[in-house]
């Protein structure tokens, strides 16, 4: 039984590692099957799914029985010849012994070790459920008014935009940077042209490769939520998020989330005015895959939806981008705004491209899709900007996590890019404290924030009753 869990547990930890960057946890991880199933059958179909999930309970009874079987013909062994076994067992043990006090990197005990740290794990994930559920209530701001909250944004509309991996390593390493450093020095340019101000910084995400929801809720409640469980925790809570907090103080907040197409009772948590999903945010076309809508049209649905209507408050919204969600293919392409419509002029470039299967055989092709979807965001919110860019226009840009280690090549790296966009000078001297780097392209020496720190500093800077920073 031990030799099976450890052989299940690695092969665990093998999964997780490529695509979050961390080992297997017993306790936060039991969802990811079911996560990983929708995945699966929204990008390569409901029977293909079935598919993958009947070889992965195959091969993890293969393994077991193996583990059984091996070990089966090994006590038979030792039984044949009870006294010359324990003869061999004894030098053996001597001969590991010595070679590990010598320092022999192959004299070691890594599976028991391994049983041993996912032990230890599963004792600390259970300490901190009880933590976190005896602190998360502790929130100064879920018993404050919206009286002189966001004072210094009066009258704005609000964007906080999340787009799906953007990451840090797309500004750092091949093959990714040279043509991302290009893209953003021309986005600088336009958006300088279009009388934009800009800054930017890192943040650090809770996780790696997706389950971005837990990014949404630490940056929207100022609490750290790596783990399905404190999730769940928060959204049970009196904690005030970034979104309650502008409804309050007048705002109309929403919620755009185009990947939302089953019941989401948590986003009641959140305190949205309303929420658009995958079913009622009017779009027509046809699906990119797993991802519902191109980001155009969320930006431009968004736009008519709620910023061109008249006698209206000043809008908070949260926008979940998802064209650079894998599989990265087919890449969506701009088309003029005012022909953008219910999203069926993008039936074409829908069914255009390579199949997931045959990007995916590649690392080189996964990353120089995934390269160019990151690019597509960042010309649409480029292009949304010159199109409908007003004065009272307020976009905070930032990735929800980085993409998979896999995709890269980078295990340690949890950063995201985060850009603030105004035309307004008195927005960007609201946050002149906190050092944030002119422009769209952030260096070594920025500043470098975990995501829950964020919410607090958003509040402070731009609510002048509580202003500290300045």
């Amino acid at each position: 039984m031990l030799l099976g869990l450890s052989l299940l547990l690695r092969g665990a930890d093998l999964v997780t590692h490529e695509i979050f960057a961390r080992p297997f946890n017993l306790i936060f991880d039991s969802h990811l099957l079911a996560d990983g199933s929708r995945l699966l059958t929204g990008v390569l179909g409901q029977f293909a799914a079935l598919g993958v999930a009947l070889l992965l309970a195959l091969g993890a009874a293969l393994l077991c029985w193996l583990a059984f079987a091996m070990l089966g013909r090994l006590q038979q062994m030792l039984r044949a010849g009870g006294r010359v076994s324990a003869v061999a067992l004894v030098v053996l043990l001597l001969s590991w012994v010595v070679l590990k006090t010598t320092g022999w990197d192959r004299a070691d005990t890594f599976a028991w070790d391994q049983l041993v740290l996912h032990g230890q794990d599963t004792v600390r994930s259970l300490r901190d459920i009880r933590e976190f559920e005896a602190s998360v209530n502790e929130d100064l701001w879920a018993t404050r008014s919206g009286d002189g909250l966001f004072d210094r944004l009066q009258g704005k509309d609000v964007l906080v935009i999340f787009a799906e991996s953007y990451g840090r390593v797309l500004l750092e390493r091949e093959p990714f940077v040279e043509s991302i450093t290009a893209t953003l020095q021309e986005a600088e340019h336009t958006l300088a042209q279009e009388g934009m101000l800009m800054r930017s910084a890192f943040l650090t995400a809770p996780t790696v490769g997706g389950l971005s929801w837990l990014a949404h809720a630490s940056v929207l409640s100022g609490a750290w939520i790596d783990s399905e469980t404190r999730y769940k925790s928060l959204i049970l809570s009196r904690r005030a998020t970034l979104n309650r907090l502008f409804r309050d103080a007048g705002w109309r907040t929403v919620a755009a989330m185009p990947a939302i197409s089953m019941a989401w009772p948590e986003g009641q948590y959140y305190g949205y005015d309303h929420i658009y999903h995958a079913h009622n945010f009017g779009y027509e076309g046809l699906p990119f895959n797993w991802v519902t809508m191109p980001d155009q049209y969320v930006m431009s649905a968004l736009q008519r939806l709620e910023r061109e209507r008249s006698d209206r408050p000043p809008l908070m919204a949260e926008i979940a981008l998802i064209s650079s969600h894998a599989p990265w293919t087919p890449i969506a392409e701009l088309v003029p705004w005012d022909q953008v419509g219910d999203g069926r002029i993008f039936d074409a470039q829908a069914q255009a491209g390579p199949a997931p299967e045959e990007v995916w055989r590649d690392v080189d092709s996964i990353r120089d899709h995934y390269r160019q979807s990151i690019e597509y965001m960042l010309r649409t919110l480029v292009s949304f900007v010159q199109e409908y860019g007003d004065d009272e226009l307020v976009i905070l840009l930032l990735g929800d996590h980085p993409p998979a280690p896999m995709v890269s090549g980078d295990s340690n790296g949890f950063d995201v890019p985060v850009h603030l966009i105004s035309r307004d000078p008195d927005v960007l001297d609201a946050i002149s404290h906190w050092r944030w780097q002119p422009g769209l392209l952030p260096d070594s020496e920025a500043p470098v924030w975990r995501m829950d720190r964020l919410r607090d500093q958003f509040i402070e800077a731009f609510s002048s009753q509580y202003r500290q920073g300045k």
